[in-house]
C-alpha cells in the first residue's frame, strides 16, 4: 500500500476487501449483474442528492482520499480539460444515472452507456459471468437500457445539462437498437444523438459489441462512413470516436484507423470485449456447466491485455493524428503506463476497477507520476507513444 494514502483510504480499500473481496473471489455465488446494480442504485442515489448536507459530506471525503491533483497529469483534448487521464468505461453506468459522481471515486472522466435509441431489456439472464481465478468477465447483456430519451432526461435531473457545470467530462456511448435493421443503423445512432448531443462533451460510436446481432458489421468501411456522415449532420454534434473489436486482423484495423483520419473522427476506443477465448477455451464457466469456448458473450478484463495494447499499438503507428483510449484489462498501475506508452492519451477502467476496489484509480495515478518523474517528463502528454518502459 502507497504510504501516501490517507489512513481513510486504507481504511475504505480495507472495507471493499473484507465485504466485497469474498464475493469476487468466487465465480459462483452472488449473481455478479445484481452485485453491480444494488452498487449503482446507491451511487444514483448519491449523485441525485449530491447537494444534501449528510451525503454532501460524504461525497467531500471521498474526493479528499481518491482524488489526485497534479499539473502532470492534466491535458486538453476533444475541446475539455481532464484532470487526469484515467475514465471509468461505458458498461457499468448504462442509464447514466450516476453521472454526478464519478469524479468523487478519482476519475478524470466517465462514459456512460451504451445507450440505444429504443429502450430494450438486453438478452436473457443469466448474463454477466465471473472468472475470479483471471480478474475476468464474461458478459452477453446485449445493450439493455432505458433508451436515449431517458438518458437524457436523467442527465438533467442530476443538474448535468450545461458542460461547465459537470463535475468531470462526461462521454455518451452509443449503440444499436437490437430492432433496428442494419440499413437503417445512422437513423436510430443518428435518433440518439440528436436527443443527447447537447449533453455529452465526446460521443462514441459503439459498433463492436459481440452482443447485439450484425452490429460489428458495421465495422465495414462503407457502412461506418455512412454512420459517421449521418452522425456528422446533427446540430452541436460533440467530437466523435469510435470504439473497436480486439478481434479485427491487422489489415481491418489499418483499415479502420485510416477511415476515422479520412472522416475527421477525433479518435478511436480501443478495444471492446473479445469473442476470442485468449486460452481460456476449456475454462469452465461454472454457474452453467459449460465451457467458455462454447459460451457466447465477450471476454473482458486481464486475460484481454495482451490484445488490447497489440491493438493500441497497431492504431498509434497508424494513426498518430488521432487520439486514442486505451481500455480492456488495465488493472494495476504498471498496466496503466504501459497502455499510455504504448499510444493511449486517456485510459478505462471497468473490471479491474471491480476486483481492485476504489483504490485503483488512486494507485494508478500515483503511478503514472511516479513514471512521468523517473522518466523526465514535463507531463503525461510528453509520455504518449514513447514506449517508455516500467522503471
Amino acid at each position: 500500500m502507497n504510504q501516501s494514502f490517507t489512513k481513510n483510504v486504507i481504511y475504505t480499500q480495507e472495507l471493499y476487501k473484507k465485504f466485497i473481496g469474498p464475493i469476487l473471489a468466487k465465480d459462483e455465488g452472488f449473481d455478479a449483474e445484481q452485485l453491480s446494480d444494488i452498487a449503482l442504485m446507491a451511487l444514483s442515489k448519491a449523485s441525485m442528492y449530491r447537494q444534501w448536507p449528510g451525503i454532501s459530506l460524504v461525497i467531500s471525503q471521498l474526493k479528499r482520499d481518491l482524488q489526485i491533483h497534479n499539473v502532470k497529469l492534466e491535458q486538453q483534448l476533444f475541446g475539455c480539460h481532464f484532470n487526469n487521464p484515467v475514465g471509468l468505461a461505458a458498461g457499468f453506468d448504462k442509464n447514466g444515472i450516476a453521472a454526478g459522481i464519478w469524479d468523487s471515486f478519482g476519475f478524470g472522466f466517465a462514459e456512460i452507456g451504451t445507450v440505444t435509441w429504443h429502450p430494450q431489456p438486453g438478452n436473457q439472464k443469466p448474463r454477466l459471468f465471473r472468472l475470479a481465478q483471471e480478474k475476468g468477465a464474461l458478459n452477453r447483456m446485449g445493450f439493455n437500457n432505458k433508451g436515449a430519451k431517458k438518458m437524457g432526461l436523467t442527465i438533467e435531473k442530476q443538474g448535468l445539462k450545461k458542460s461547465n457545470l459537470r463535475p468531470t467530462v462526461l462521454g455518451i456511448n452509443l449503440g444499436k437498437s437490437k430492432v433496428t435493421s442494419l440499413e437503417k443503423a445512422p437513423e436510430d445512432y443518428a435518433a440518439s444523438l440528436e436527443v443527447l448531443a447537447s449533453l455529452a462533451d465526446y460521443v462514441v460510436i459503439n459498433i463492436s459489441s459481440p452482443n447485439t446481432p450484425g452490429l460489428r458489421k458495421l465495422q465495414d468501411s462503407n457502412k461506418l462512413i455512412r454512420l459517421i456522415k449521418k452522425l456528422k449532420t446533427i446540430p452541436l454534434c460533440p467530437p466523435l470516436l469510435v470504439k473497436i473489436a480486439p478481434d479485427l486482423n491487422n489489415s481491418e484495423i489499418d483499415c479502420l484507423a485510416k477511415l476515422a483520419s479520412e472522416e475527421g473522427l477525433a479518435g478511436i476506443v480501443a478495444v471492446n470485449t473479445s469473442l476470442n477465448r485468449l486460452g481460456l477455451e476449456k475454462r469452465l464457466i461454472s454457474q452453467t456447466g459449460i465451457e467458455l469456448g462454447k459460451e457466447s458473450g465477450g471476454l473482458s478484463g486481464d486475460p484481454l491485455q495482451g490484445r488490447a495494447i497489440e491493438v493500441l499499438r497497431r492504431l498509434r503507428y497508424n494513426s498518430v493524428d488521432l487520439k486514442l483510449i486505451g481500455v480492456g484489462g488495465i488493472s494495476t498501475p504498471k498496466s496503466a503506463w504501459e497502455r499510455i506508452a504504448a499510444g493511449a492519451s486517456l485510459i478505462q477502467l471497468y473490471t479491474g476497477w471491480i476486483f481492485e476496489g476504489p483504490i485503483l484509480v488512486p494507485m494508478i495515478l500515483e503511478g503514472l507520476l511516479t513514471q512521468i518523474d523517473r522518466h523526465g517528463f514535463k507531463n503525461i502528454s510528453d509520455a504518449i507513444g514513447t514506449e517508455a518502459p516500467w522503471i
